[in-house]
């Protein structure tokens, strides 16, 4: 089971007392308070390229937040912001541009709060910029597990990312730990005996591999292999051949729909014309689901943390039909999460009253959510900054478009 800390109703900032490897204080990286009524929050996501619909459903969610808020958050008022941390040339996140989105969001004096990124690899850049700053950083879909915790991390981690000692960073979304062993069950209770591992080599798709490639034995799946892709190569039919050898009844995808996720699975499908083919919520999206194929996406099965609108609170169906009827279409799956992560900080904003212009307050009020009411359920924040829900989703893919199958509930390895 993960630690999920040691000091249950006490303040994040005083988590050291622990005397653990998850970081110190939470109090943020500085006290610096912003002039006057108006506050800004960035937002930084990949707005280029096939990851485009999927963020601009996450701005949309954010906006809509916002707006239900009055534009404030108690008495201050709010400019938002939305970067782009892709470039044309790259067609996702690249890093170069993430890194000065979060240099211009720590050069604005009126900055509190950075939502972002989508991408885990591209938090790891910007972090230890906006947490040498103190400004609190929220990541509505950010997965990796080493970004807040020790366990199943890579060495140094989290702490490297934290280079003033004290923690500013958030998510709303539950971490691969967590999707892993829902990743494991959802496998198993497709029957697989032997998995095939490929990930893309970045954070969050190494990352996840690993994870489930951890968990998958003792759960009585066989791992044939984890492989890294060359993310430049035309097609991966030599790949896909090496599977066919193993004997694998499974393949497993850790990675991003950016890096060639679409062709990775042709290419697996079509020389193994039996195996199930699973991937993780970073190929949740349209831009994925839309371009398997009939054949390929009848033997699909994919893991997110979005559940079945009816299994949310009223207060998700209001979301849902709001977004709806603004935008004339479903939202992509991290949409609520975008929604969810604005209403969260603009709450901690607004908790922190007089000081709500102070980012360490912020940072403060933010790690002391606890029992929050929101569009997702019931949920606290932890010292280690994460989200206390658990739940994820099985989905299907039917006719090009993901559809909800199961609710997965799985404890973290």
């Amino acid at each position: 089971m993960a630690v999920w800390g040691c000091l249950i109703g006490v303040m994040a900032f005083a988590v050291a007392a622990c005397g653990d490897d998850n970081g110190g204080d939470s109090g943020g990286g500085g006290s610096k308070s912003s002039a006057g009524s108006t506050l800004t929050i960035y937002s930084s996501l990949p707005l280029e390229g096939d990851g485009r619909p999927q963020s601009e459903d996450v701005v949309r969610g954010e906006k809509l937040a916002l707006e239900e808020h009055g534009g404030k958050a108690g008495n201050f008022k709010i400019n938002y912001q939305s970067l782009d941390d892709a470039t044309a040339a790259a067609g996702k996140w690249e890093a170069g541009q993430t890194s000065a989105n979060a240099r211009k969001a720590v050069g604005d004096d009126k900055t509190i709060v950075y939502l972002g990124e989508f991408n885990s690899g591209a938090t790891a850049i910007s972090l230890p910029i906006t947490n040498e700053a103190g400004i609190l950083q929220v990541s509505p879909s950010n997965t990796y597990v080493g970004l807040t915790r020790s366990e199943g991390a890579d060495k140094g981690e989290p702490q490297k990312y934290y280079p003033s000692g004290n923690r500013t960073y958030g998510r709303v979304v539950p971490a691969d730990h967590i999707q892993a062993a829902a990743q494991v069950q959802y496998q198993k209770d497709q029957g697989c005996k032997a998995t095939y591992i490929l990930n893309d080599k970045e954070v969050y798709g190494a990352g996840i591999a690993a994870q489930v490639a951890k968990l998958a034995p003792p759960a009585g799946i066989q791992i044939k292999g984890n492989d890294g892709i060359d993310t430049k190569a035309a097609n991966f039919r030599a790949l896909a051949g090496k599977i066919k050898s193993s004997g694998a009844d499974c393949f497993f995808f850790g990675g991003i729909t950016q890096n060639k996720g679409v062709q990775v699975f042709k290419d697996v499908a079509a020389a193994n014309p039996t195996i199930k083919m699973f991937g993780p919520d970073g190929v949740a999206e349209s831009a994925f689901s839309s371009k398997l194929g009939a054949d390929v996406e009848k033997r699909t099965w994919i893991t997110n943390p979005t559940l079945d609108p009816k299994l949310y609170p009223a207060s998700a169906q209001q979301f849902f039909q709001k977004f709806k009827a603004k935008y004339g279409k479903d939202p992509e799956p991290y949409a609520i999460y975008g929604y969810e992560a604005m209403s969260v900080v603009l709450e901690a904003i607004k908790r922190a009253g007089d000081k709500g212009n102070d980012r360490a307050a912020v940072v403060k009020s933010f790690f002391e959510t606890k029992g929050r009411d929101s569009v997702l359920g019931k949920y606290d924040i932890d010292e280690n900054g994460d989200t206390t829900l658990s739940d994820y989703g099985g989905n299907k893919i039917e006719g090009g478009k993901l559809v909800f199958d199961k609710v997965i509930k799985a404890q973290a390895g």
